[in-house]
């Protein structure tokens, strides 16, 4: 996973510097926000000077997924308050993919903080050589911005394969999607993550079945 946050940060440090702004706000924002995908939209909203209160707004809109999230991260795990503090920083959608996920479960909170310190490392580390690097990418290579989106669709498969069989999880989270899609266009992501755990619910009240991955 850590590897895989290479070709990432290059491409965030990429763009920085193809917005016209300093190689600095790469690293700055990999150390300080670190919040891989609202921070390829904040490239955008800081380079058009946007407001405050709608960076703010989009912040809470990208990262309310966190709040699903902390239902089953293992941060009871983690011992004293400024391991909590960090670790709590440093949630992000691979930290909570590999710390959920079935061998994770048995991770002591050292090995949890690790992680995320090493993911964080990598991530900001690559944002900087990449915003360094940037200007010896030519104007004409696009795509750099679906990078993360990629890192997404490959989280997603994995997540399939480890069900073992629980078809109905994922069947949930696509209908959840489509739904959201079609009702809540403007609040897709929200929406769907709460059409997704009122599916959850549903099924565990009508089936008495706990998702083992949800």
């Amino acid at each position: 996973m850590g590897l895989a946050f290479i070709p990432l940060g290059l491409a965030f440090g990429a763009l920085v510097t193809q917005s016209g702004l300093d190689w600095w706000w790469a690293g700055l924002s990999a150390a300080l926000v670190f919040a891989g995908s609202f921070e390829f939209l904040l490239i955008g909203l800081v380079a058009a000077a946007a407001p405050l209160f709608s960076i703010a707004a989009t912040a809470f809109m990208v990262n309310v997924r966190h709040v699903f999230y902390s239902l089953s991260f293992p941060l009871d795990r983690v011992g004293g308050a400024l391991g909590k503090g960090y670790s709590t920083f440093a949630l992000t959608d691979e930290a909570y993919a590999l710390t959920s996920g079935e061998r994770g479960r048995s991770w002591p909170g050292q090995r949890i903080l690790w992680v995320q310190g090493l993911l964080h490392l990598y991530w900001a580390g690559s944002a900087v050589a990449g915003a360094l690097l940037g200007s010896l990418i030519p104007e004409s290579v696009t795509g750099l911005d679906f990078a993360l989106t990629a890192l997404f669709a490959v989280l997603a498969l994995e997540a399939c394969r480890d069900l073992r069989g629980d078809l109905p999880t994922p069947v949930i989270a696509l209908l959840s999607a489509l739904f959201a899609r079609l009702l809540f266009p403007g609040e897709l992501l929200l929406a769907a993550f709460a059409l997704f755990t009122v599916g959850l619910l549903a099924r565990h009240v009508t089936t008495g079945r706990t998702p083992h991955h949800a």
